[in-house]
């Protein structure tokens, strides 16, 4: 695991970790491991090496309508949406505890699924899942609706009820994350759902359902399809018992979700898709501070973040120093083996991705932009990719407008305030934004102007719980985290009777 041909930081044979067990990969539905009607399999590979990990089972159609019909059942006739809310509190909370108890496993499967860093996984990301199922459990007995003074001689009140059947479909850059963030909400809702984790990291998503299980989750509740996107996740789009289609993932697989949803039954729909996100760095911030935050936005997780900073724009007076730090902190930045705690960047996800980000810094070079330092890929096994940043970008380069999902920063000049907005605004995405600047005006100004979802002030990936997470424009709709996150999974209710025998009613 620890030869040259894994990344700059690694140089022996030294074992970092053992790896996981692989004990989950059969489809989860309806509480029970099951093979798929068609008996396929298909293989995940390991991005530290190129090579196979395991096969799991691959869900078809066929598989998506009894994981429905599953779901339908369970929904329609099971206790889950009919529990008092402090009941589901307390499955919730077991189900939280029982992960935590499986932290170490569970960060080794998206480690070798994705990519992940270990140390990472281990500290922070599976830390998070629990807290957020955490979180919504807390809410699962405080969902309320109002009563509301009519204008006329009725009275009303609203119900919030669980909006039914509910398709998660989940990305691969946080397959833990992403699963706690849809799962976690529609819980505590009572909702029940049929979750399609991406092809590339399907394992945790299949552990954390033997975890649901074993928490006292209702069969039926919770249903795990792995498979492609365009046969199992196709199939959850168009069914027409699924009540709502909860989808993170690029722009264009998100218009076909929609589209989907419009020609089967008008399920209600919420997206979180790509972001080309601008971090705005002003003449009189902290140059040191600066370079380490425009670094966390884009290296973080190999660049495989939807709000990363791909687009760094820096005041001209502070420009060219700027430029003299994050050479060097870039080229200081340790790639190599996840498992590895000395590492910052682990591998892309899978050699589709690999390829993607360098022909992407191909075009960079052949359009003009400079490479400051990077643009390679390191070793001869696995998909590693040197963090890599170009300077004397234009706004026009394909660097500069497409999301290209991997280490790759595009440095841009501006003057004056007013330029610096226009063009952070100078794009079809609206996910998030970041400005640098010790100025309490400016701040305010650019976060009021800026077209996005998520404004982080002398911070990056300013995420949490109690904060609402999604974007603007083609970044997509609907929120993520906070309660808004709950109330997706939602339907109000009206519910009027009159004061009294009005003729007019």
């Amino acid at each position: 695991m620890g030869d040259d041909s894994n990344g700059s930081s690694a140089g022996s044979e030294e074992s970092f970790v053992k790896l996981p067990t692989i004990k989950f990969t059969k489809l989860f539905i309806n509480g029970e491991f099951v093979d798929s009607i068609s008996g396929k399999t298909f293989e995940t590979i390991d991005p530290r090496t190129g090579e196979v990990t395991t096969r799991v089972a691959e869900g078809d159609k066929e598989d998506v309508d009894l994981a429905v019909k599953a779901a339908r059942a369970a929904f329609d006739g099971g206790p889950w949406p009919r529990l008092p809310g402090v009941e589901r509190r307390k499955i919730m909370m077991k189900f939280a505890d029982l992960i935590d108890e499986h932290t170490e496993e569970l960060a080794k499967l998206d480690t070798v699924d994705a990519g992940k860093l270990f140390s990472f996984g281990k500290a922070r990301d599976i830390p998070q899942v629990s807290q957020t199922i955490r979180y919504y459990a807390g809410a699962a007995d405080k969902i309320h609706g109002e009563v509301l003074k009519m204008s006329r001689e009725l009275q009303a009140y609203t119900l919030l009820e669980p909006i039914g059947v509910v398709g998660h479909i989940i990305p691969w850059n946080f397959p833990s994350g992403m699963f706690s963030v849809k799962v976690a909400p529609s819980l505590a809702a009572g909702c029940t759902m049929v979750i399609k984790p991406a092809e590339q990291t399907p394992l945790s998503a299949l552990y954390y359902a033997h975890l649901a299980k074993l928490a006292g989750v209702p069969d039926g509740v919770i249903n795990v399809i792995t498979g492609y996107g365009e046969t199992a996740g196709a199939a959850i789009t168009h069914h027409m018992d699924i009540d709502k289609v909860s989808f993170t993932g690029s722009t264009d697989v998100g218009r076909k979700v929609m589209q989907a949803a419009a020609k089967s039954n008008l399920k209600a729909v919420s997206l979180e898709l790509g972001g080309k996100s601008p971090l705005l760095i002003f003449d009189d911030a902290d140059l040191d501070k600066a370079a380490d935050l425009a670094l966390l936005g884009i290296l973080s997780n190999k660049g495989e973040t939807c709000a990363a900073s791909s687009r760094v724009f820096v005041q001209e007076g502070i420009y060219d120093e700027l430029v003299k730090k994050l050479e060097v902190k870039a080229k200081s930045w340790a790639v190599g083996d996840p498992f590895d705690p000395n590492v910052r960047q682990g591998p892309q996800v899978d050699k589709q991705q690999f390829e993607k980000v360098l022909t992407y810094i191909e075009h960079g070079k052949r359009e003009g932009a400079t490479l400051l330092t990077g643009g390679k890929p390191l070793g001869n096994k696995g998909y590693y990719i040197e963090p890599t940043v170009f300077t004397d970008v234009k706004d026009d380069m394909l660097i500069a407008k497409d999301e290209i999902f991997g280490p790759v920063m595009s440095l841009m000049k501006f003057k004056t305030l007013e330029e610096a907005i226009q063009r952070a605004n100078n794009t079809k995405y609206g996910l998030a934004a970041g400005i640098v600047t010790k100025n309490i005006d400016v701040a305010n100004t650019v976060s009021r102007s800026i077209r996005a979802g998520s404004i982080w002030i002398n911070c990056y990936f300013g995420i949490d719980n109690d904060c609402p997470f999604g974007g603007y424009k083609m970044s997509g709709f609907g929120k993520d985290w906070g309660m808004q996150g709950i109330h997706k999974y939602m339907h109000t209710k009206s519910v009027v009777t009159p004061i009294y025998n009005s003729p007019w009613l």
